[in-house]
């Protein structure tokens, strides 16, 4: 019987852009639900990350102004325990800032 628990990873990033990326991989790759992802901002207020990014940055007249840009976003999700190292590599891929687990 393989050991089927669970770690907590958590990944934050600095655009909105490279998050919906990782969460992406996340489900793409690794078949983690949606639902079990979770996205907040780093430091409790909302944030579409810490610089423009996609269509936020390509906007017609420059980077959009009304996205608020108050911090670093934050990725969690729960993985098998076996796959810890292979998600922790592929979220530092989608350009996370930094990668922990418990």
């Amino acid at each position: 019987m393989g050991d089927d628990s669970t770690t907590t990873i958590r990944a934050t990033f600095e655009t909105r852009e490279a998050t919906d990326i990782a969460v992406e991989h996340l489900v793409q790759q690794y078949g983690i639900s949606r639902p079990d992802i979770f996205i907040e901002p780093a430091a409790g207020r909302n944030s579409a990350g810490l610089v423009p990014s996609g269509g936020d940055a390509s906007h017609e007249e420059g980077a959009r102004r009304d996205a608020p840009l108050k911090g670093e976003i934050e990725v969690s999700a729960d993985v098998k325990r076996s796959q810890v190292g292979a998600v922790e590599r592929c979220l530092e891929e989608a350009g996370a800032l930094r990668v922990s687990s418990r």
